[in-house]
């Protein structure tokens, strides 16, 4: 290692006092405005390359508003309603066909029936044929008891 003896020692020379919050006077010719720099600190600026201020803003609307908005809620209610229409219908359609099946096994039968049977029983005397006349007879006979 080489030996430190043989160096001239460095003896610094103070600063001159400088605070460090003296009053700072920009040199400029007109008038200066205070900005805040970007670490928060209020620094002096010309007034000419200072940013616009910023524009107040509009208070808000704070009512609260509904979950869906009216049109969404006309779109949902009509959306609905003509599945229920549909749905509706279509039972209604279901069973109508329904009563025409049966109709065809029960109703057809019975009307067939009753058509065999009009044009197999006689015919019923109207107003101007009264039918034929028919005699009955009526024989009373006495006995005084019942085996004799």
């Amino acid at each position: 290692m080489p030996s430190t003896e043989h160096l001239p020692l460095h003896h610094p020379v103070p600063l001159p006092d400088i605070t460090p919050h003296a009053a700072i006077e920009p040199r400029t010719e007109g008038p200066v405005v205070w900005v805040p720099d970007a670490y928060g600190r209020m620094v002096p600026m010309p007034k000419h390359l200072a940013p616009p201020p910023v524009p107040a803003t509009e208070p808000r609307d704070l009512t609260p508003l509904p979950l869906l908005d009216p049109v969404a809620q006309r779109l949902i209610g009509a959306g609905i309603g003509g599945g229920a229409l549909s749905a509706g219908l279509g039972y209604g359609i279901g069973a109508a066909l329904t009563g025409l099946t049966g109709l065809g096994t029960g109703a057809l039968m019975w009307l067939a029936i009753l058509l065999i049977a009009a044009r197999t029983a006689p015919a019923l005397p109207t107003a101007t044929n009264r039918g034929g006349t028919v005699n009955i007879r009526k024989a009373v006979i006495k006995r005084s008891s019942f085996h004799n």
